[in-house]
């Protein structure tokens, strides 16, 4: 086990760059080499680079250089410096549909549906909604993707569907930015979660970090901690389906995975949410026929249960409240259905 103890970095030098990660060993860590733990450890990194950090003295255990068969100890302070591979980050326009709900000169607001990208990274360097953007917006010849004055305000996950705001101009990113951090925006989201909640609304409050066991997922932690960011949540019933709830969430920040961390804070995962333990059948029968209907409700939404359905702000050029919202995707909707379905024949449960 590890935790980690500050969040990777990125350092240029000239030409190169290198990423930065602080490690401190778990006290019940049994001996292993150092090669074998990181690479564990740092599901986007091959067990070859680590060794070659290693190699060039870029692996250190408490101060000292150390090659890859070192045995990590309970409590090793171990810092890891790594390569960070040249890849060509321009966005490319790429002819991809995308559904614009709204557009004018200075903002575009998109329905970005489950499955795409928001932002070139890491394994995803073409297919974006920022790609398809760059596309729609082609012969907008003071549009250009690759500058950050522009383009996406804010992100949602790559399985998340649902509706963000694109700024065309400077001048709309800085406005339409500044409502984002004074918390004036709008945004409401519709989960399906699993478990009955006892009351009809709720507030989670609780800061938001990088699990430090998990890199792919986040942690709750409290709010007088002093780690992460602070993070508010507020939610609201919708329908009860007995072992799961259809919800209303409003954020009051919009910290990475949010919703998600936050629901299962509180003993309630998104369905369907693998990363954060939504994908197993965790309320209800032990019936076969009920195994059998959640597997296939799996197969319906294979995503977590999260659409971003409003969005609202005060337009940057001409002050007016813009509204919008839009409907559930299919693979949404039909979930939905089928889980009222299922109560409709089950009301007693």
């Amino acid at each position: 086990m590890m935790e980690q103890c500050d969040s990777d970095e990125v350092e240029q030098t000239e030409d190169r760059q290198f990423e930065h990660w602080k490690i401190e060993v778990d006290a019940g860590q049994q001996p292993v080499r150092i090669d074998k733990f990181l690479s564990e450890r740092n599901p986007y990194q091959s067990r070859n680079r680590i060794q070659n950090a290693a190699d060039a003295g870029y692996i250190r255990v408490n101060g000292t250089a150390v090659k890859s068969s070192y045995k990590v100890r309970p409590h090793d302070q171990i810092t890891l410096v790594l390569d960070y591979p040249k890849h060509d980050t321009s966005i490319v326009a790429e002819d991809i549909p995308i559904d614009v709900v709204y557009e004018d000169d200075d903002v575009m607001v998109v329905n970005k549906p489950a499955g795409m990208v928001v932002h070139p990274g890491a394994g995803n360097f073409t297919g974006t909604l920022i790609n398809a953007i760059a596309w729609h917006l082609r012969d907008m010849t003071n549009f250009d993707a690759n500058d950050p004055d522009v383009g996406l305000v804010h992100r949602i996950d790559k399985n998340t569907s649902g509706l963000l705001v694109v700024a065309k101009t400077p001048e709309a990113k800085t406005l339409l930015g500044k409502q984002f951090f004074n918390k004036t925006t709008h945004r409401s989201y519709n989960a399906l979660v699993w478990g009955n909640f006892t009351e009809d609304e709720g507030r989670i409050e609780g800061n938001i970090a990088r699990d430090p066991r998990d890199r792919l997922r986040m942690k709750v932690f409290a709010p007088d901690s002093g780690v992460g960011k602070s993070a508010v949540t507020h939610y609201r019933v919708l329908e009860r389906y007995g072992y799961t709830t259809l919800v209303e969430c409003v954020l009051e920040t919009g910290r990475t995975h949010q919703i998600r961390a936050h629901m299962k804070s509180i003993g309630h995962p998104l369905f369907a949410d693998e990363t954060y333990g939504g994908m197993e059948i965790l309320r209800g029968q032990r019936s076969s026929t009920y195994k059998a209907f959640v597997q296939h409700c799996f197969k319906i939404c294979p995503r977590q249960a999260l659409h971003a359905r409003t969005l609202g702000f005060v337009h940057p050029r001409t002050g007016k409240q813009m509204d919008f919202s839009c409907p559930w995707p299919d693979d949404f909707r039909q979930l939905i259905e089928k889980w009222r379905k299922y109560i409709r024949g089950n009301a007693g449960i």
